[in-house]
C-alpha cells in the first residue's frame, strides 16, 4: 500500500508567540471572513463550563446553584448535562457541590467526545477509555451508561495515575477499573471485547485557547509527526479492540491537521474496508465539518464527517473529534495480556454467609439496602486486609487477572470501632442511607469543611459507629464519629482545604 505524502504546513515565524505561529498556520485553513471570526473569538475570554454528575445530581439542581452562587449559565450545544458560565459571583471551583463530586469542571469543547456515542444494545456495555487522566471524558463515558457498564479507564503515565483514581471515587463510580499500560495494546490483548473505545489523545495541544491545563509551546515538525505516528497506532489498537459494530471516538485538542484529519486518512487507508468514519453532523446544532484538505494534501472522503471545532463556533476551545465505527474483522498480532489475579494481591471474595451479615448490618444500621445495590449494578464484594469493596462482575467475567490501579468502590473500612461505611460509599449513595443520619447546623458548616472536629448537635437514639453528616440543604458533607460533647471529623485529609 502506497504511503501518504506527509503533509507540512508553512514554516514558523520564529519570534511570534506558539498561538500566533498556530494561528499563522491555520489562516490558509479558514475563509477569510471566518478567520476574523476566529479573531475575534480570542479576544473574548473562554467561558467556564461544566458538567453535571447523574449518579448524585439532576439538570433542576443547577437553577438551586445559580442562586445560591450567583451563576449565569447557558447550556452546552452539543451535551444535554453541560452548562457554559457567563457569570458567577462564587468560582466553580469553590463550591461544596463541587469538591463532593457534583459536577465536574470541564471545557465545554472536551465535551464532544462522549457524545459521539450511540447508546449500545447491551444494557451492561465493555467502555475503555485509553488515555483517561485526569478522568474527565470517564466520567462523562459512566455518566452516559448511568455506572450500568464497565468502564475500563487506562492511562500509561505513572505520575497521571493518582489524579485520575481521585477523581473517579469522587465522582462516585462503582463499576471502572483503573488500569496503566501503553495504549497501543489493548487491541492486541482485547481483541473484538468492547462495545465503545474512546481515544483522546496526546496531541499537541493547540487549541488556539491556552490554559493552565492545556498550555500551547512551540512544537517541531518532528515532534508532531511523532505525535502523528502514535496516535495512528493507539486508534489502530483502539479499532482492533471493538467489537464489529462496536464505535470508536478519536479526539484531540488540537487544530494541526497533522494530529487530525491526517491521522484519520491514514487509518482509513489502511483499513479500507475494515472501518468507517460516520457522520455526526446531527449532534451539533450547526456544521462544523472536517477539513478536505490541508497544506498540500487531499484527505479520504470520509474525513469530512468528523468534527472541527474552531472556538468562534460555539465558544470553546478549538477541538477535533471523530466517530469510527469497526464495519468488519480485522487480521491484526494478537498475544496474551498480563496477569495478576486478585487473590494473588491480597484479596479474597466474601463468603456469602459474611456478604450477608454485612448487609443486614448495614440495613439495621442505617436501613441501606446494600443486596438492591449490588444487583442492580452486578457487583461482588471483595475483603481486603482492612476494607470491603464492591467490585464489578464483569471485570472478573472478561478481564480477570488483568492488573489494576482501583477496581470498584470502598464499601466499608475495619478499624479498631468497628465496621464502618466507606466515605466513597457514602458519597455516592448518601442519600440511600435511611437512618444513622445528622444535620448540622449552617454556623458549623465552614468549620466542618476545613476538617475541624465540631460540638455535637441534637441527635435521637444510640449513636451509629459513624454518623452520616448532611448539612441544611440536606447536602451530605462527610461522615462524624460522636466523642463525647464533639463530633470528630472524618472528612478525607486530601479533601481538606
Amino acid at each position: 500500500m502506497s504511503r501518504r505524502k506527509k503533509i507540512s504546513p508553512p514554516t514558523p515565524v520564529p519570534s511570534l508567540s506558539a498561538q500566533q505561529t498556530a494561528l499563522e498556520q491555520f489562516r490558509v485553513l479558514l475563509p477569510p471572513d471566518e478567520f476574523l471570526a476566529l479573531l475575534e473569538e480570542l479576544e473574548r475570554p473562554l467561558l467556564p463550563a461544566f458538567r453535571i454528575n447523574p449518579l448524585k445530581t439532576t439538570s433542576q439542581a443547577v437553577a438551586d446553584w445559580c442562586e445560591w452562587y450567583g451563576w449565569q449559565v447557558q447550556p452546552v450545544a452539543f451535551c444535554s448535562t453541560g452548562w457554559q458560565v457567563r457569570q458567577a459571583r462564587t468560582p466553580l471551583s469553590q463550591t461544596l457541590e463541587h469538591r463532593f463530586g457534583h459536577y465536574y469542571i470541564q471545557d465545554a469543547a472536551s465535551m464532544l467526545p462522549a457524545e459521539l456515542f450511540d447508546l449500545p444494545a447491551s444494557p451492561h456495555p465493555l467502555i475503555l477509555d485509553m488515555a483517561a487522566s485526569p478522568g474527565g471524558k470517564t466520567t462523562h463515558l459512566i455518566s452516559r451508561t448511568l455506572d450500568r457498564g464497565l468502564t475500563l479507564a487506562n492511562d500509561a503515565g505513572l505520575e497521571r495515575i493518582t489524579p485520575l483514581r481521585l477523581v473517579l471515587q469522587n465522582w462516585g463510580t462503582v463499576n471502572t477499573a483503573v488500569t496503566r499500560f501503553p495504549a497501543e495494546k489493548f487491541g492486541r490483548w482485547f481483541p473484538g471485547v468492547f462495545d465503545w473505545a474512546l481515544l483522546d489523545a496526546p496531541c499537541s495541544m493547540q487549541s488556539l485557547r491556552p490554559t493552565e491545563s492545556h498550555p500551547m509551546r512551540p512544537i517541531s515538525p518532528r515532534e508532531q509527526s511523532h505525535l502523528a505516528r502514535r496516535q495512528t497506532a493507539m486508534l489502530m489498537s483502539a479499532l482492533a479492540a471493538v467489537k464489529p459494530g462496536g464505535q470508536v471516538v478519536y479526539s484531540t485538542c488540537t487544530l494541526a491537521p497533522q494530529e487530525d484529519e491526517a491521522v484519520l486518512d491514514e487509518v482509513l487507508r489502511r483499513l479500507p474496508n475494515a472501518v468507517q468514519v460516520d457522520s455526526v453532523s446531527n449532534r451539533l446544532p450547526q456544521p462544523a465539518p472536517a477539513l478536505t484538505t490541508a497544506f498540500g494534501q487531499t484527505f479520504h472522503p470520509q474525513v469530512q464527517n468528523a468534527l472541527r471545532l474552531w472556538p468562534h463556533r460555539f465558544s470553546t476551545s478549538g477541538f477535533f473529534a471523530a466517530r469510527l465505527t469497526r464495519t468488519d474483522e480485522m487480521d491484526l498480532p494478537t498475544e496474551p495480556h498480563p496477569a495478576r489475579p486478585l487473590r494473588e494481591t491480597g484479596q479474597e471474595p466474601l463468603n456469602r454467609p459474611m456478604a450477608q451479615e454485612i448487609a443486614e448490618w448495614l440495613k439495621n444500621t442505617y436501613h441501606f439496602d446494600l443486596t438492591s445495590v449490588l444487583e442492580t449494578y452486578r457487583l461482588e464484594l471483595w475483603r481486603s486486609q482492612a476494607s470491603i469493596f464492591a467490585v464489578p462482575t464483569a471485570f472478573l467475567e472478561t478481564f480477570d487477572g488483568l492488573p489494576c490501579q482501583m477496581l470498584g468502590l470502598k464499601v466499608l473500612e475495619d478499624t479498631p470501632q468497628g465496621w464502618q461505611p466507606a466515605h466513597e460509599w457514602v458519597n455516592r449513595f448518601a442519600h440511600h442511607f435511611q437512618s444513622g443520619c445528622l444535620s448540622l447546623p449552617d454556623e458549623m458548616l465552614d468549620e466542618w469543611l476545613k476538617g475541624k472536629d465540631v460540638p455535637m448537635p441534637r441527635s435521637a437514639g444510640n449513636p451509629p459507629p459513624v454518623w452520616i453528616v448532611f448539612d441544611e440543604r440536606n447536602r451530605f458533607i462527610g461522615r462524624g464519629r460522636s466523642s463525647g460533647i464533639w463530633l470528630k471529623n472524618l472528612l478525607p485529609r486530601r479533601g481538606i482545604g
